[in-house]
């Protein structure tokens, strides 16, 4: 990916853990990469093509000068999220904040911050039979699309299918969505799970019914696995009614451990139901 960079941006602003230097102010220094795909500016000179960097310079003035943090990391996060949030060509930014006159009584050039921040990719696997499934499915999909730090949502279509595991219970609706966020893992199921909440979600049987089940299948290619949550999900390639939906959205994806695409698990999953 191509980059557009800033240097040393000067800023003064009224940031620190000290009273002095939220009264008095003093001058930050911001680098900035972005990550760009530049081909077409290049080969058309139009700058509605890329990203203008004096637009990028006057968003980060504007949000370092709204409010007053304690910590350069404070600092550099809100100008992460800002950037990523204004200028959706830009798919991932390092930001580095700089403090040439730190308070430590000591000489330095000066201290800073350095974080690298992106948009990431995340499917999601959509479940329910129980209760009013087509208004938990429709609740499910309005309140997903309009999470926060969050964009470019999709849909699989809504099939029905058998109950997987405990099978004494109804027919399920599912889908799969799709969704680039800036939320870690972590954050984003958290989301998930407060929806569910709304939807009422009861946890009581394993594989049981259940009014609204959502599920991280893939974060970009993360592999992770810990208590609370295993990527890719461990489930997700032995079950027809994952893999279909999955499939309308991401049918040449490969998973990150089988090394097998999604459309091809799903053939040979569906051969052996048979």
């Amino acid at each position: 990916m191509d980059e557009i960079s800033v240097k040393n941006l000067e800023v003064f602003c009224h940031h620190g853990v000290y009273k002095e230097e939220n009264v008095l102010g003093q001058k930050f220094l911001v680098d900035i990469i972005s990550k760009v795909d530049t081909r077409e500016a290049g080969k058309t000179d139009e700058l509605a093509l890329s990203v203008s960097y004096g637009d990028i310079c006057r968003c980060v003035k504007k949000e370092m000068t709204k409010q007053n943090d304690k910590l350069l990391e404070r600092v550099a996060e809100r100008l992460a999220e800002c950037i990523l949030l204004q200028f959706p060509q830009i798919n991932e930014v390092e930001i580095e904040v700089k403090k040439p006159w730190a308070p430590v009584l000591m000489h330095m050039d000066y201290a800073s911050v350095k974080i690298k921040r992106s948009w990431h990719k995340v499917y999601i696997g959509v479940g329910s039979n129980l209760g009013e499934r087509e208004e938990y499915m429709k609740l499910a999909k309005e309140r997903v699309s309009g999470l926060p730090k969050t964009r470019n949502f999709k849909s699989a279509a809504i099939i029905e299918t058998e109950p997987y595991g405990y099978t004494k219970q109804g027919k399920f609706l599912n889908t799969a969505y799709y969704i680039e966020t800036l939320y870690t893992p972590e954050e984003f199921l958290d989301k998930l799970h407060q929806i569910e909440n709304e939807a009422n979600r009861k946890r009581e049987i394993h594989w049981g019914p259940r009014t609204l089940d959502l599920d991280i299948l893939l974060y970009d290619n993360l592999i992770t696995e810990d208590e609370e949550l295993t990527l890719p999900h461990p489930e997700m390639t032995k079950r027809l009614f994952v893999l279909e939906p999955l499939c309308m959205l991401y049918p040449r994806g490969i998973h990150p451990l089988e090394r097998r695409r999604y459309a091809d698990i799903l053939e040979d999953l569906k051969g052996k139901e048979q």
